[in-house]
């Protein structure tokens, strides 16, 4: 999730009276934007980890999914569900991928020959289900197959929408508070209705 704005009001909310509703300064001071990168386990419906920050390329996500796997380094087989960014499929997560698994080949030269070649290639590579983290890329347009953006619509609407921020390090601690504040209460498996069908006939 990137652009996420720290706005601070110009001036204070009007709160609600008998017969008015709450009012909201429309005008803010920007403080800069943060990016939220975040694992979302469909099991138990937690965050399995949040990284915040000023970025998000391919060495942050490469790092996020590193602390991730390091979490529970014994699990048998990862199983991986994001879009098709081109940091979800980059040169330094192939090579990261092919060291865990143990695989000594010739992954090629980037934008040249073999795997590295261009994003295809990498993409089924990643994708294999033999290895032991297995990525799944939703088709183009479809991130909503994604539950991650179930999740960040309720940051949205529980956190960001209404917030008020006065930097960029007080946006951060807010949204590590709220998925702190979730995990502990409001975490469950969402109830995944969608069975496949075609939408239209």
């Amino acid at each position: 999730m990137t652009g996420i704005q720290a706005l601070e009001r110009a001036a204070a909310d009007q709160p609600m009276r008998p017969g008015k509703r709450e009012r909201r300064e429309f005008e803010y001071i920007r403080h800069g934007t943060q990016t939220l990168i975040a694992s979302f386990d469909v099991a138990t419906g937690q965050i399995a980890l949040a990284s915040v920050g000023e970025s998000r390329t391919e060495a942050d996500y490469l790092n996020h999914l590193q602390q991730l796997i390091a979490k529970d380094s014994k699990a048998n087989k990862w199983h991986l569900v994001m879009d098709c960014l081109n940091t979800h499929q980059s040169e330094s997560l192939v090579r990261w991928v092919a060291k865990v698994e143990g695989l000594e080949i010739d992954l090629g030269i980037k934008r040249k020959s073999g795997i590295l070649q261009s994003m295809k290639p990498r993409a089924q590579f990643l994708r294999d289900p033999s290895h032991k983290i297995v990525f799944h890329f939703t088709p183009k347009h479809c991130s909503w197959l994604n539950q991650i953006e179930i999740w960040f619509s309720i940051l949205v609407r529980k956190l960001l929408r209404r917030g008020n921020f006065i930097s960029t390090e007080q946006l951060k601690t807010r949204i590590l508070e709220f998925i702190d504040y979730f995990n502990r209460t409001m975490a469950k498996p969402f109830k995944w209705t969608y069975q496949g069908k075609a939408l239209k006939q």
